[in-house]
Parts: C-alpha cells; sequence; structure tokens
C-alpha cells in the first residue's frame, strides 16, 4: 500500500516536471519566435526601383504641386520668423495642417528598424518625402531669405507690419473655427481654454536662462513644439527662454565649432520634440477632432493680442546690438490718421488673402 502510494506521488511529481518543463519550453519558443519575427522585419527590404519608393508615399505627384507646396512652406517659414506670428496657424489656413502631422508620423520604428538594416528604399517608401522635402525648402528658403526683410519691417515700420498679420490671423480664426460643430457645451469650454492658454503664455516676460547644452535641448523640444500649434509662436517662446539672441547669434555664424555645438543640440531637441509631439496631436485630432479644433481656435485668438498693432511700450531687450522693443498690453490707435488708415487698409488686406488663400489650396 504504501508503495503504491509512493509511485502515486513520484507519478504526480513527475508529471508536473513535465508541465513546468513544458511551460519552460513553450516560454523559449515564443521568445525565439519573437526574435526571429523581429529578425524577419529587420531583413524585410522594400522590393522595386528607386523611383517606385520614392512615389510610393503621399506627397506632391507634380512640379506644379510641389511648388505650390512648397509656397505654402514659404508662408509658414515666414511667418516662424516673426515673435508672436505661428506657422502653424498658417498651416492650417492653407489645408495641410492634418498632411503635416501626418508626415511627420510617418518617421516611426519602422523607419529605425529600417535605416538599421540599410533598407533606404524602404524608408523612402514609408516616410512621407515628397512632402516633407517641398514643404521644408520653402520653409528653410523663407528663414534664410526673409528674417532680414522681416527684422527690418518689423523695426522701421511696425504699425503697417502688426496690421497686416493682424488681418491675416483674424481671418484665420474664423476659417479654423468654422469647421467646429456644436459650440454650445464642451467645444465651448475647449476653446475658452484655448483663449486662457494663448493669453497667459503671449504675456509671459523674458527670463534670464541658463546656455548650458542641456537648456538649448529643452528649448528646441519646446519651441518645436509651440511653432507647430495653431496661435503660439515658437520665436516668442525662444524669446520668453531668454535663448532668441543665443540661438539665432549661433546662426549668424553657424560654422565655428561652438557655434556648431549649439545648432546640433537645438536641432536635436527640435526633432524630438517635433517627433514627439505630432503624435499627440495626431491622437487628439483622431480621437477628440472637434474639441482639438476648438482649443486650437481659442489659441489662434487669444494670440491676437499679440499682434494688435497699437501696443503699450514697457521694456526693451538689447539681442546682438540692437533694441528691441518688448511689447506690453494693447492701446487705442493714438489718432485717426494717415497711418491709421494704411494700418487698416493692410488689416482688411491681409483678412481678404486668407479667403483666397484658402480657395487656391482647394483647387
Amino acid at each position: 500500500m504504501t508503495l503504491g502510494i509512493e509511485n502515486c506521488r513520484l507519478t504526480i511529481e513527475d508529471l508536473w516536471m513535465s508541465l513546468a518543463q513544458r511551460r519552460r519550453l513553450r516560454r523559449v519558443s515564443l521568445r525565439r519566435f519573437e526574435i526571429e519575427k523581429t529578425s524577419l522585419i529587420m531583413n524585410e527590404k522594400f522590393i522595386g526601383t528607386w523611383r517606385e519608393a520614392f512615389f510610393a508615399s503621399p506627397g506632391p505627384t507634380s512640379v506644379r504641386k510641389a511648388m505650390h507646396l512648397a509656397l505654402k512652406g514659404l508662408c509658414m517659414g515666414s511667418a516662424d520668423v516673426i515673435p508672436g506670428v505661428s506657422g502653424g496657424t498658417i498651416a492650417l489656413i492653407t489645408g495641410i495642417y492634418a498632411d503635416l502631422i501626418g508626415a511627420l508620423r510617418s518617421i516611426d520604428t519602422k523607419v529605425v528598424k529600417q535605416l538599421l538594416a540599410f533598407d533606404i528604399k524602404g524608408v523612402l517608401a514609408n516616410v512621407h518625402v515628397r512632402f516633407l522635402l517641398a514643404l521644408f525648402s520653402g520653409i528653410v528658403v523663407a528663414i534664410l531669405s526673409l528674417a532680414r526683410l522681416m527684422n527690418y519691417l518689423l523695426h522701421h515700420h511696425p504699425v503697417p507690419t502688426w496690421s497686416l498679420f493682424f488681418g491675416l490671423i483674424a481671418a484665420s480664426t474664423f476659417m479654423v473655427g468654422k469647421h467646429v460643430r456644436n459650440w454650445f457645451g464642451k467645444a465651448g469650454i475647449s476653446f475658452g481654454a484655448g483663449i486662457l492658454a494663448a493669453t497667459v503664455i503671449v504675456n509671459l516676460i523674458p527670463m534670464h536662462t541658463p546656455e548650458s547644452l542641456w537648456f538649448i535641448f529643452i528649448c528646441g523640444i519646446v519651441a518645436i513644439c509651440a511653432m507647430i500649434l495653431p496661435g503660439i509662436s515658437g520665436a516668442f517662446i525662444l524669446l520668453i527662454l531668454g535663448k532668441y539672441e543665443y540661438v539665432t547669434g549661433a546662426l549668424k555664424n553657424p560654422f565655428l565649432l561652438q557655434n556648431l555645438i549649439v545648432i546640433l543640440v537645438f536641432c536635436l531637441g527640435c526633432a524630438i520634440g517635433l517627433l514627439g509631439f505630432s503624435r499627440v496631436l495626431n491622437y487628439l485630432l483622431q480621437k477628440y477632432h472637434n474639441l482639438t479644433l476648438a482649443f486650437l481656435t481659442g489659441l489662434i485668438a487669444g494670440s491676437m493680442q499679440k499682434i494688435w498693432p497699437w501696443k503699450e511700450v514697457i521694456d526693451t531687450q538689447v539681442i546682438r546690438g540692437k533694441a528691441h522693443v518688448i511689447w506690453g498690453g494693447p492701446i487705442l490707435p493714438p489718432a485717426m490718421d494717415q497711418e491709421f488708415l494704411i494700418a487698416a487698409g493692410l488689416a482688411v488686406a491681409g483678412f481678404v488673402a486668407v479667403f483666397m488663400i484658402e480657395r487656391l489650396s482647394k483647387k
């Protein structure tokens, strides 16, 4: 009897050991399967010509369409160099905002794996290369060529220049807001939150901050996130963080080793911020489309106080040997004179131009 019980106990222990061993083998097999699956993904390469890879992802299909997209990038770049005006707003009113976010999202972990596997054709097929090349070529050209012109206009003809931008942004608020459904309830609250957020941001006073590389990296992340948000200017955020002079000074002499390091660190922060924040925006637009549009409309509307042509001067800041005015609150025009009439005309022109741009973007 005792022998039978012992044999039974041994049989149960053998069965238990066998089951445990099978579980271990199953885990090992699953681990090997995952490794092999990852290896297969890494080894999957685009089969086709370079031309097929280049045209596999979304983007302009003709030179005319590419030039049209580059022109929109030119408008975005022109806005980005002005503290107070957002390139994201231009992307919204020209109808390419969703495409821009989608193009940025196309740079994901799959693309990284393809780069590690030296599958350049696969990278071209997955990343929206044609869209990004056309758009950012216009942005870069604008930043390099129009920065001096915008700087001259803002310093020597501030009221007419800000009037034109005020008309542009006022129309932009209307153009974005018309896509919001049911302004009552949550959308109205989201709109109010956007106005409040913009009001707080545009009334911040520039601060003195460290010049360490870690802070330059953070500035790149924050500035680029602001740059793709409608209503919030990346250049103005840099001014608030006290690094507008520092970064633009480095761009003035980019081939000096110290300046080159600053530029690379700042660009790295921009790249990480751009890729990460674009996913957040895409999620919000997909999941909470109406509320997100209402919030963005509020951001644009709230930022208009920064662009009002007539402002009270509260302080000035010397940047690269030139005095830059830090504006205070908006004030009424001092007189209904010729300058006022010119400013009003430019504001109306800017307002009408937005509707013309939207109509052309639909063709």
